[in-house]
């Protein structure tokens, strides 16, 4: 996901290393902080890939800065991207938020609406934090209020997202 990131915002405009951490580190927050030893290997790997260039530019009062832009190849790789993402894209929250801040470069609304149709179709699937044998329970089913807490809040945020998504959806197939 990192990799979607750095291409993501690259995407949106060209960045030097430090701010293109910072928008990294908004977007995934607490959960998956973006450590420079894990940062800048990822960004030499996209550079010797041709994915970005590199530019060096003046400072305005210290030492030069290198600017990161996303080469042709490597937009039509964050499309790619985009288009297929993995499962784990799809059913991990914080993947799929990553992936989602970035759909918007998929400029193909059908695309668009299949990769969200996949998200539907996961959160469709009737599924919990706890079973009892193969069977889910329901936040109803519990005794401890925190689990049912957990059920419960996991149930609102779900209810949200599948409004949206069928609303999204629609509104794509209404755009073509």
């Amino acid at each position: 996901m990192l990799e979607l990131a750095i291409l993501g915002f690259l995407c949106d405009a060209p960045l030097h290393g430090y701010e293109l951490r910072k928008r990294i580190t908004a977007l995934t927050g607490h959960v998956r902080p973006v450590a420079e030893s894990t940062l800048y290997p990822a960004i030499k790997r996209l550079e010797k890939s041709g994915l970005l260039a590199r530019e060096t530019q003046p400072g305005s009062v210290a030492a030069p800065r290198h600017v990161l832009s996303l080469t042709a190849d490597g937009r039509r790789e964050l499309r790619r991207r985009l288009a297929e993402p993995a499962q784990s894209e799809i059913t991990d929250e914080n993947r799929w938020f990553t992936l989602l801040a970035f759909l918007r470069h998929l400029e193909d609304t059908e695309a668009q609406a299949t990769v969200l149709r996949r998200r539907l179709k996961f959160l469709e699937e009737p599924a919990s934090f706890f079973y009892e044998g193969e069977r889910p329970l329901r936040a109803e089913e519990l005794d401890d209020p925190f689990r049912r807490g957990i059920l419960t809040i996991a149930r609102a945020t779900s209810e949200a997202e599948l409004k949206w998504l069928r609303t999204t959806i629609r509104s794509l197939a209404q755009g073509r």
